[in-house]
């Protein structure tokens, strides 16, 4: 009997086969932060009326991934990335209609605050044109919300690509503390907070 391979990043995992049994280290996988932060409003903003929508922030269900896909415009495999057992995935609506997904992040907590794994658009919400703005910010300003519950005063940490540094800096607030690792502290968590939780 052939038992079912689970691998999940950063760890040791035991495989047995034919009564074989060995252990298979697999390297962690680290994403670097590549999505524009395109307007902090204090919810999402439809570019063509300009009006706002109220939001909310639920985990995904298998019955969301099934439309998430590469296929249908999507950039990661969020089906992989929401069975890592180390690993939440949230997704973003509209408030009264869960169905239909503006983005989605990945958290993990870390016990001090809550790391940003990934985070991206729904593809309509993509490049221009877009249908809402303001997805990304929302998304992390959440990501603070939650290491503020648990008690870690809203800190964030992520991995930025290089040439985001400085605009996660200017419409995030977030510090480079060296390499591609960024921190939302306090601070810089609460405004975000503020502007899209505290209605």
């Amino acid at each position: 009997m052939t038992a079912k391979v689970v691998i999940l990043p950063g760890r040791f995992f035991q495989t047995d086969r034919k009564n074989f049994s060995k252990f298979v280290r697999v390297k962690e996988t680290i994403y670097h932060i590549g999505i524009e932060i395109d307007r902090i409003t204090n919810s999402i903003t439809n570019t063509i009326s300009g009006d706002s929508f109220p939001t909310e922030i639920l985990p995904v269900t298998k019955a969301d991934l099934k439309s998430i896909t590469k296929k249908g415009g999507w950039k990661f495999n969020w089906k992989t990335e929401s069975g890592l057992s180390d690993r939440e995935v949230f997704k973003l609506t509209i408030e009264g209609n869960p169905h239909i997904v503006q983005g989605l992040v990945s958290i993990t907590d870390r016990k001090d605050h809550i790391f940003l794994h990934l985070i991206e658009s729904a593809p309509f919400n993509f490049g221009k044109p877009k249908l809402y703005e303001g997805v990304p910010g929302n998304l992390v300003a959440f990501t603070c919300k939650e290491s503020k519950d648990k008690g870690y005063e809203g800190f964030v940490s992520f991995f930025s690509k290089t040439k985001l540094i400085r605009h996660y800096e200017e419409t995030l607030g977030a510090v480079h503390v060296g390499g591609h690792r960024m921190v939302i502290y306090s601070n810089a968590a609460e405004k975000l907070i503020n502007r899209y939780f505290n209605k």
